[in-house]
């Protein structure tokens, strides 16, 4: 084949695989678990593909037009991963509620520092997933294991979502804001039990580590799925709007967060700048952590706190003004 044929089949093939990862917001990973691998994939194979236009245009072909003109077909999904948003000056002084999330990793880079931060951030609410919930209740805080959340303002109800013997948990709480209910949403799915020699360069083309990886993965998608079914339903039938935040243990473009994302906002994609990347362990571009709400619920602001490394993930704060 001429080198042109051949950079025509693999940027055809890099296209496909991307259209691939717009299945997730219809395919269950019970159905086809191995098409939400491809979320995964997508930061990586979306610079192929703008690479390969490049070098399409500098060999002024007409192709180029074409590759440059699909690309908008996935400019949500790029901003899923990098946005950026106008800033709002004033968000301080006309914001109703903060909200902040944050997988504290059970306080294993310094608990006492973890809890320092949450307390200077001052939010209304605050979602903790993988902390140790040993200790006693207060009125202002609804715990189940290994998830929490706290707030100033008044709990109205609350009930947990998962009940089964899995890692993941989630429930939500009813929370009056200054005369105003909300549907609190403390989301933490099923993790995937890996650890970093799983991602070892030197030997991750063998058979055996890529079956070990996959073992790992596509469980916990089919976990994801009946999982989200439980969460959804306490969205979907809220008589309040919905902050629904957390750690999802899933990237942009997955049928995780097509699904939980459903019919709300990412505030990331309204008020966020910069990178989304939320999770640093494995130094790859990771955004497993989110806020979504109802359409009611406006976002002034949404920042990954990247200059704070008390976890394993960034926090992530986002301020909202009640409509």
């Amino acid at each position: 084949m001429k080198p042109n044929q051949i950079l025509l089949f693999s940027h055809i093939l890099v296209a496909i695989l991307l259209l691939c990862t717009l299945g997730n917001a219809w395919i269950a990973p019970n159905l086809l678990g191995n098409l939400n691998l491809l979320s995964l994939a997508f930061p990586y194979l979306i610079i192929v593909h703008i690479l390969f236009t490049i070098i399409w245009f500098f060999k002024r072909k007409k192709v180029a037009l074409l590759f440059a003109l699909g690309t908008l077909v996935f400019f949500n999904p790029i901003r899923r991963w990098i946005n950026f948003s106008p800033k709002t000056d004033n968000v301080r002084s006309i914001r109703d509620i903060k909200v902040l999330t944050f997988n504290v990793k059970y306080g294993d880079f310094g608990w006492d520092k973890v809890k320092k931060y949450i307390t200077d951030q001052n939010a209304d609410i605050i979602l903790v997933q993988e902390k140790d919930t040993n200790r006693a209740l207060r009125k202002d805080m609804v715990k189940y294991p290994t998830v929490i959340l706290k707030t100033k303002h008044r709990i109205v109800r609350q009930e947990e979502l998962i009940t089964d013997k899995s890692r993941g948990n989630s429930f939500y709480a009813d929370v009056d804001i200054n005369g105003k209910i909300i549907r609190v949403v403390n989301v933490y799915l099923e993790p995937f039990r890996l650890n970093k020699a799983m991602f070892n360069l030197a030997d991750f083309g063998k058979e055996n580590k890529i079956s070990a990886l996959l073992s790992h993965m596509i469980p916990t998608f089919q976990a994801h799925e009946n999982q989200i079914k439980k969460i959804r339903k306490v969205v979907d039938l809220s008589p309040y709007p919905v902050i629904l935040a957390g750690d999802f243990n899933s990237v942009p473009n997955s049928y995780e967060y097509y699904n939980l994302g459903k019919d709300l906002q990412d505030a990331y994609l309204t008020a966020g700048n910069g990178s989304s990347t939320s999770f640093h362990d494995y130094k790859v571009p990771l955004r497993i952590d989110y806020i979504f709400s109802s359409k009611s619920i406006i976002p002034l602001s949404y920042k990954v706190d990247h200059s704070v490394k008390l976890s394993d993930h960034y926090p992530v704060i986002a301020e909202f003004l009640l409509n």
